[in-house]
């Protein structure tokens, strides 16, 4: 386990990371060109991930690519591409999401380390195991995590910790956000989220913008966290400017060390908040008081001045290897100088010999004076010794030359890295041959469900009695917020005992398993790809639901033999937060799980509560009953019944019995249109 604490800097452009490296950063994270989870920040092409490598190298900071995005089948050959170039550049680690990358990665690189991305939603002591099962080295812990949940969950796992401490906060768990792919295609999953949670969006007797938290700094706690077993400390920003990352890189090493202040607080709001900071999630202290927006004043505070000022941080080299030397010189010989700097040592020699003094001998003083100069390089001198014999005379500019040649050998030595292999991989797979569909049924709500309902299987709430279960013959799902209620879950599960259960997120497969329930794959597990599905397989998982993100056309091409279906009717979960968004302006009293919040057209989108979590669900239901004939190639159908009364179950389930066309609003979801 990695045992020095680590600040990881963003970097979305090559002068974000020379603002990063200069600044001080251990470590960095970036994009290339695709798959990774910030597509509009500019990212690094091929040339520019060369000069990335060679900067990092030479400042001893490490490189941790993103490949942190869900994958179609036809992009997984490109996908091994990407693992190519960040095998060439070194890369000390990749961060991944999507189960189908996990899997080929493990197969054509397995010495390339991984870390499990935040998007891969895991949080529980069940999850963090699972994932070192997968091979990861570290993970990626949730924003949503509280200071003494990260401290339960480090005493039961080995995995290396890294977790946010600066920057944007998203309502939503990451990985479980479907907002911006439903409003406009532009899927966050895919690195392509347009953020329409920054618009207005009205709880009653809320802020107006309810689905709009600050940003996050935990910069004061880093001595904290780091006692709670985090080693690694992100700063978020890909899309923000070189001087932020300068400023929080700056003000995570003052913490470090003892020295950070109220004037860098405010420095850093001044560069980038919305209405302020929060630390709630961490505080354990949730509510209106978490909710912000960016405010005229907030752009306005970033000044000319304050930029500049953060700008000299990063405009010149800085540096950060001391080199001890050791010159000789004596006439007709040839002057020796010997470097060591970091472990390395080389000797490099004049190209003249030293010639007999008739004037001036050289002496120790003027040889030091020389090597002294260090600037625009990433040296700095330390102890310089000097034997000197016999009164040798050697040009000022041949020391100069040698001090120069022992840094490009130096530095070439710092930038060599060992590239992996990358293996070959068939990417043909075995098709796909679905029988007749099965009926699945979820029902968010046990009095909603009609008296003579026929399915092949139902999921209901795991609080749900276990006479009530054993009544329908059904299963459970899972919670998809299950962060710190580890242990309540398992012991509902043992209780209970169910025939199998739904699970949306790896912390329920995780628990579930170690419960002994067969798992059947939820949507948010994200399977988008048939190497996801046989990685899901490998896991353990029964069955699985397909992404709610995959076209129709997707769906038929998948191959692999695990049994697959398609959510073909529902109210899609838009979000998964934490913090409820109606608690802005009402009690749960008040409340009564009937509470919706409005958009700016005046859709209203309901929101229900589930085990410390609130669920967002779509104005519209998804409705499927009329294009069955082209949902092809899955092995059930799953329907999702939230706010729907037993009379309107009954009505829609005897319509898609009779393929009906729909009545009222509606939509067909992604399944044709897709995301970017």
């Amino acid at each position: 386990m990695m045992q020095n604490k680590e600040i990881l800097a963003p970097c979305g452009s090559e002068e974000a990371l020379v603002s990063a490296v200069r600044s001080g950063a251990d470590a960095v994270y970036f994009g290339l060109t695709d798959f990774n989870a910030r597509k509009n920040a500019s990212n690094f092409d091929q040339e520019a991930q060369y000069r990335a490598a060679q900067l990092c190298r030479l400042y001893g900071v490490k490189i941790y690519i993103t490949l942190n995005t869900l994958l179609k089948d036809s992009e997984l050959a490109a996908f091994r591409e990407a693992l190519k170039s960040a095998c060439s550049l070194g890369a000390d680690a990749i961060i991944l999401q999507d189960l189908g990358a996990i899997r080929l990665t493990r197969t054509v690189c397995p010495a390339l380390p991984r870390h499990a991305s935040t998007q891969l939603s895991v949080g529980t002591a069940a999850g963090l195991h699972l994932l070192e099962k997968m091979g990861f080295e570290r993970a990626v812990l949730p924003r949503e995590l509280s200071l003494n949940e990260t401290k339960a969950v480090r005493q039961q796992v080995q995995l290396e910790f890294e977790s946010f401490v600066h920057g944007a906060l998203c309502m939503c768990v990451s990985g479980q956000c479907l907002l911006s792919a439903m409003f406009g295609s532009r899927s966050g999953n895919r690195g392509l989220c347009a953020q329409p949670c920054r618009l207005p969006f009205a709880a009653e007797n809320g802020t107006g913008h309810d689905l709009s938290l600050k940003d996050l700094s935990l910069l004061e706690d880093l001595q904290t966290l780091s006692d709670a077993g985090v080693l690694s400390f992100k700063i978020e920003g890909r899309m923000k400017r070189p001087e932020y990352v300068a400023a929080a890189v700056t003000a995570a090493k003052e913490s470090l060390d003892g020295t950070y202040t109220q004037k860098r607080k405010s420095d850093l709001e001044a560069l980038f908040s919305r209405s302020g900071f929060t630390k709630g999630y961490f505080e354990e202290k949730l509510g209106r008081a978490m909710f912000g927006t960016r405010q005229k004043e907030n752009v306005q505070s970033a000044t000319t001045e304050l930029l500049k000022s953060y700008a000299k941080l990063y405009e010149k080299p800085q540096g950060v290897r001391k080199i001890d030397f050791f010159f000789t010189a004596e006439p007709v010989k040839l002057a020796s100088l010997t470097a060591t700097c970091c472990g390395e040592q080389v000797t490099v020699f004049s190209e003249m010999p030293c010639a007999v003094a008739e004037h001036r001998a050289l002496d120790a003083e003027s040889v030091q004076k020389q090597l002294k100069k260090c600037g625009g390089t990433v040296f700095y001198a330390g102890d310089i010794a000097c034997e000197i014999k016999e009164n040798p005379a050697l040009p000022v500019s041949s020391i100069n030359a040698m001090r120069r040649a022992a840094f490009e050998t130096l530095e070439s030595r710092f930038t060599a890295k060992e590239v992996l292999e990358v293996k070959p991989f068939n990417f043909t797979f075995e098709p796909h041959i679905a029988g007749v569909p099965k009926r699945y049924i979820r029902f968010r709500d046990v009095n909603a469900i009609p008296e003579n309902v026929k399915c092949d299987k139902m999921f209901l709430p795991l609080a749900t009695s276990k006479s009530k279960l054993e009544q329908f013959g059904a299963g459970v799902y899972l919670p998809r917020g299950l962060f710190g209620t580890e242990e309540k879950i398992k012991k509902q599960l043992l209780e209970k005992q169910p025939p199998y259960a739904l699970c949306d997120t790896l912390d329920a497969v995780a628990i579930c398993l170690e419960c002994g329930i067969p798992v059947i794959g939820g949507p948010f597990l994200n399977l988008f790809n048939t190497l996801a599905l046989e990685e899901a397989a490998n896991l353990g998982v029964e069955e699985a639901t397909l992404s709610f993100e995959c076209t129709l056309s997707q769906v038929e091409a998948l191959g692999g033999k695990l049994p697959r279906g398609l959510c073909i009717y529902g109210r899609t979960p838009l979000m998964l937060t934490r913090n409820c968004p109606i608690k802005n302006g009402k009690t749960c009293q008040e409340c009564g799980r009937k509470s919706v919040l409005t958009d700016r057209k005046h859709m209203e989108f309901p929101v229900r509560c589930e085990n410390g979590f609130s669920e967002i669900f779509n104005a519209q239901p998804t409705y499927m009953a009329d294009r069955l004939r082209e949902v092809r190639n899955v092995d059930f159908h799953l329907f999702d019944f939230t706010v729907e009364t037993e009379t309107e179950i009954e009505a829609i389930l005897s319509a898609y019995d009779e393929q009906k066309k729909p009545v009222g609003a509606y939509t067909r979801g992604l399944y044709y249109r897709g995301v970017e």
